[in-house]
């Protein structure tokens, strides 16, 4: 980054509470309060951003504590700003998800209360055009949530084998036109290498041009290239898992998810952890194979009418909760 302020293309001096609306806050808050009345419960907010779930949790929550984990150092600088009246109540811990565990232990923490995950590209991370996240204007072919991390778009596009590009866009994107895409990535960077995101955009221009596609016709290129290079897919199957083995009894974790793909991994989770494991044919429960967790949500929540149309990113959330009702694994 050529600054040292988060997020360049805001001003210095911006309120975070004013830059983004918190998807689903109020929903979220009602789920995640009840785990956390008694002293020193902890919230683990695993997707911070701007923070704006947080700090709802928090002034409803008074005896809570934060534990905030992002792997966008620029998104942290932010919710520290934001979440700075709550002192020491609030701790932060630069890392993706996947490391959940690790960021307990960290703090030294055994157990939390309350998890929310809130996942997909923040809004921030879409505005900051010099990330590369969006199709919409030209920029550095980039998409990486951690700047600390090696891997970019870039070189994705440009080193990956034309086989492998077609995997990708085909299982992370849904993309039925993946072969014909990464064919034309192939010829074009023979030429030269795929450097910014018009680059990309061409690519899926060209190798489509006579087909028909709602809405624009790289997003589902962009949103796998994203998947892979931030393994959000692969952080999400370990993330979740251990994030229900560090919520005490009664706890609780609620996951917000933004395509289907996520959803469906957060779904089959949270089936095998709300299904008793007691062999078919006995006429009773085993205790030992009881459920561990039961769902607080029937099936997926959705936003509702009014804020989905004051909120555009709210019209595709899908919100599944489950409590702790055992120990055990």
């Amino acid at each position: 980054m050529s600054s040292d302020e988060p997020y360049p293309h805001l001003r210095a001096d911006a309120d975070p509470s004013a830059l983004h609306v918190s998807v689903m806050r109020d929903r979220c808050v009602d789920l995640l309060a009840p785990a956390l009345s008694a002293p020193g419960s902890i919230y683990v907010d695993a997707t911070t951003g701007m923070g704006g779930h947080t700090e709802a949790v928090l002034d409803r929550c008074e005896n809570a504590q934060a534990i905030c984990i992002d792997r966008d150092e620029n998104a942290i600088a932010l919710a520290c700003r934001r979440l700075q009246r709550f002192g020491d109540r609030v701790r932060f811990v630069h890392t993706s998800y996947d490391h959940i565990d690790q960021a307990l232990d960290q703090c030294g923490v055994e157990g939390a209360q309350a998890v929310l995950f809130d996942l997909g590209v923040s809004s921030l991370q879409l505005d900051d055009l010099e990330r590369g996240f969006s199709y919409r204007a030209d920029a550095p072919l980039d998409m990486r949530m951690d700047l600390s991390q090696t891997l970019t778009a870039a070189d994705v596009v440009n080193t990956y084998d034309v086989s492998r590009l077609w995997t990708i866009m085909r299982r992370y994107g849904e993309e039925k036109h993946a072969r014909r895409i990464a064919e034309r990535i192939g010829e074009m960077r023979a030429q030269h290498p795929l450097s910014t995101t018009a680059d990309l955009v061409e690519a899926v221009r060209t190798a489509t041009q006579a087909t028909d596609h709602r809405g624009h016709p790289a997003k589902r290129v962009f949103q796998a290239i994203r998947i892979e290079v931030n393994q959000e897919l692969r952080g999400l199957e370990d993330a979740l898992p251990k994030a229900l083995d560090r919520i005490s009894v009664d706890g609780r974790v609620v996951v917000m998810s933004f395509q289907s793909l996520e959803d469906r991994i957060v779904k089959r989770i949270m089936r095998d952890a709300t299904t008793s494991s007691t062999p078919s044919g006995l006429p009773v429960e085993l205790e030992e194979h009881a459920p561990r967790f039961v769902s607080l949500t029937r099936g997926a929540e959705q936003a509702a009418d009014q804020e989905q149309q004051q909120n555009p990113r709210a019209r595709s959330v899908r919100l599944r909760a489950v409590q702790r009702v055992r120990r055990g694994r």
